[in-house]
């Protein structure tokens, strides 16, 4: 490298090794600026030569501490082995770096064996990180860096280096399962445990097998190093050093006025004390990332100007591209950032110069209980190896404070790893995808940790339900249309019925307002009563799921007009993401030329087609009101539910009669039990609707012998009209025999 500092050479054909012994000998020799005097400099990404921010970015980048990894890593990526393991701490450059190394890799190797994707187990983080990554290659994003996530493909036929979700992948790999258009796939943040990951680390063992030119990496924390390394072969390790001194560490005691005040209080404290650096608070759930940013703004009113500036910053999924306001050089030199987020901001996330973390030791996850078929919300402990990370972030010199908002006891209880996500999800979309893979039997898959033969089980059954499996347990024709959607299998269903009954436009609309995120926004108490009655001209008779269609419908007529959209209290951006999703599902039917028909929204007939769709994808969740109150017990279970707030049927004016059978799109267990999305059906038509075995397979109730009686009076029907058609055809043909009459001759 020229003293004018230059970026690192690319490895050519001879291999890394050299080129990169070559630049650690003439970084010795480096002169402090890294400027280009002279000769400039050419990306030879894009032919085009850097511009002066590149060499700034390329300063930074050499002073991470996995900077000092880089030629290791380079060797092991050229040697013989398939996979590379890389550990080490949070915030110390792997996601950014390893990256662009690969791609300086498959560069040298001329792409022969492909491109390079790099997996995040968040779609936020992906797409934080392609615009990272894009900058520090001096880069355009959507060129030769991009991304591709869920309902949002930036990636072109020029792109050489693609960051996407964990569960794009593995979609991809439904319809190429040898990956061959990549030479390198990276799986970032594998301690995470996602299902989409997990399912992955197990698939591209086997496709190693079949190709190995393939380059696995795996990047992970050091707490899951020694499992990966049992479970890969013991590969080749590449370990990343922490960021100098560790910090500081605070234990204290469980507050009595519970995680978000101390942590405001905690924040206010370090911002009187005027001690530099920014702070990065840790709480359970969107709700306390809220309720505590709310919080230190309005307190931060009251504090003197002369403390400086305090920018705080949520952190979690929803807040969308707002999160490369992170990387944002501050304006103001005296600005503290105050980072608020929550398990999101464990490690997939470089949060800059940190010097205080606060951690509430919490965390609110959903855990999916498989013989309920209902999701939990369980406020539960943060694992060790989660604390330790989080520890790290103020990890530095000098290094700093790490404030535990729990005992040191309450440490030791803590359990050592977060479980895995595959023992807490539902798997029907997972088991959907891997017997399009003709993965026909689960134990041919190898897990780091094995689903529970329960959830196995349940999800098999349900596919088996849905008509997704043929009779030998492989995906029948119906299956492979669900595995064609980007949904859960219920709702592919739904979708796919719907061309039987005529009301595809409307299931489309309405698949695409489930799959967004919700679209209502919380309301200021002062606005609640006139949104209300703005809300109340948008509820339709028929249930939630009209209601949807009427909100996009509406959203539709006014061109996405964002007054409208606050008027109502609805989220402009969840509506636009909606009409993505929806262009996205008539696109995939219109590939596997499944029939459309035209809108019919509004009439009797098409209320009942639409009634009609969702129990042939829904019939596992129905419910019964057993009192006429409002006490809902799940048909495949004893639980008893309520209908949530938001519901139309408790927002009317004046209130009407509860409807005596629902069938709902959610159920949360939690402290209010609520049904998410419902509307009332009629139990003929789930009689008629749902599979006869599984009606049969119903816990006993009071709603199965409704039901049961029914359907013996719909099979009597049934049997009686061929006797009936019968009886009447032969009255008609005895109509029809010529009596006998005089012929004229």
């Amino acid at each position: 490298m020229a003293g004018s500092g230059a970026p690192a050479p690319l490895p050519g054909p001879s291999g890394p090794g050299s080129a990169l012994e070559e630049e650690e000998e003439e970084e010795e020799d480096e002169e402090p600026s890294l400027g280009c005097d002279g000769d400039l400099e050419v990306n030879p990404y894009d032919g085009l030569p850097f511009s002066s921010r590149y060499y700034e970015l390329l300063r930074q980048r050499r002073e991470l501490p996995v900077w000092t990894a880089k030629y290791s890593f380079m060797e092991h990526l050229e040697g013989s082995s398939g996979i590379v393991l890389v550990s080490g701490p949070p915030g110390t450059g792997k996601s950014t770096q390893i990256p662009q190394w690969c791609a300086e890799y498959a560069l040298s190797m001329s792409f022969a064996h492909g491109l390079v994707a790099c997996t995040q187990p968040h779609s936020l983080a992906a797409l934080s990180l392609s615009l990272r990554v894009a900058d520090e290659m001096d880069l355009n994003l959507g060129h030769e860096v991009g991304y591709c996530v869920p309902h949002e493909d930036c990636c072109t036929a020029d792109t050489i280096l693609r960051f996407c979700s964990d569960e794009m992948l593995l979609r991809e790999m439904t319809s190429e399962p040898l990956l061959r258009q990549y030479g390198v796939v990276v799986l970032d943040e594998a301690q995470e445990r996602t299902v989409p990951t997990d399912a992955l680390l197990g698939l591209l063992k086997d496709v190693l097998r079949q190709r190995p030119a393939l380059r696995l990496v795996i990047v992970t924390s050091p707490a899951l190093e020694p499992r990966l390394r049992a479970f890969c072969g013991d590969p080749p390790v590449v370990r990343v050093p922490g960021h100098g001194s560790p910090p500081q560490l605070l234990h204290r005691e469980p507050p009595a006025h519970g995680s978000v005040a101390a942590a405001c209080q905690a924040v206010l404290d370090i911002h009187r004390r005027q001690e530099p650096g920014n702070v990065l608070v840790f709480l359970a759930s969107e709700q306390e990332i809220s309720e505590c940013c709310a919080a230190i703004q309005t307190e931060a009113v009251a504090l003197s100007p002369a403390l400086g500036p305090l920018l705080v910053l949520p952190l979690h999924p929803g807040v969308g591209r707002a999160a490369q306001r992170l990387y944002e050089t501050p304006e103001e030199g005296r600005e503290r950032r105050v980072i608020v987020t929550h398990w999101l901001g464990d490690s997939s996330f470089s949060l800059g110069t940190v010097h205080f973390v606060i951690d509430s030791g919490l965390e609110l996850r959903s855990v999916y209980n498989p013989r309920i078929r209902a999701e939990s919300q369980v406020l539960r402990p943060i694992s060790r190896s989660q604390a330790e990370s989080r520890m790290q972030r103020a990890a530095g010199s000098p290094p700093g404070t790490c404030l535990r908002l729990y005992s040191e006891a309450f440490e030791q209880r803590m359990p050592p790893s977060p479980a895995p996500q595959v023992g807490e999800t539902s798997l029907s979309r997972l088991v959907l995808l891997l017997k399009r893979l003709d993965i026909a039997d689960m134990g041919q898959c190898d897990f780091l940790d094995r689903p529970a033969p329960e959830s196995l089980m349940q999800a098999l059954e349900d596919l088996d339900y849905l008509a997704a499996l043929d009779d030998d347990g492989n995906l029948s024709e119906v299956g492979i249309i669900m595995s064609e959607f980007p949904l859960d299998p219920q709702l592919a269903k739904a979708l796919i019925a719907s061309c039987e009954f005529d009301c595809v436009e409307e299931m489309v609309s309405l698949a695409a307002m489930l799959t967004a995120s919700p679209c209502f926004v919380p309301l200021s108490t002062h606005l609640e009563e006139a949104v209300a009655l703005r809300r109340r001209a948008l509820l339709h008779p028929s249930g939630d799921h009209f209601t949807l269609i009427n909100i996009f419908n509406a959203f539709q007529q006014y061109a996405g007009d964002e007054g409208w959209c606050r008027k109502q209290g609805l989220s402009a951006e969840a509506l636009r993401l909606a009409a993505t999703v929806r262009a996205e599902l008539l696109e995939a039917m219109r590939r596997i030329e499944l029939p459309v028909s035209p809108p019919a929204f509004g009439s009797d007939a098409n209320a009942l087609n639409i009634q009609r769709a969702l129990i042939s994808g829904y019939f596992l969740k129905v419910a019964r009101d057993i009192d006429g109150s409002g006490n809902y017990v799940m048909l495949t279970h004893k639980h008893v539910a309520h209908l949530a707030p938001a519901s139309g049927y408790l927002l009317r004016a004046p209130p009407r009669r509860l409807p005596p059978w629902v069938l709902y799109h959610e159920f949360t267990i939690s402290q209010d039990n609520c049904l998410q999305v419902v509307s009332e059906i009629q139990p003929q038509m789930l009689v008629e609707l749902a599979p006869q075995y599984y009606l049969s397979n119903l816990p006993p109730s009071e709603g199965r012998d409704l039901l049961m009686e029914l359907r013996e009076k719909v099979v009597a029907a049934e049997e009686a009209a061929p006797a009936e058609a019968e009886l009447a055809e032969g009255a008609r043909r005895e109509e029809d025999e010529p009596a006998d009459v005089c012929v004229l001759q």
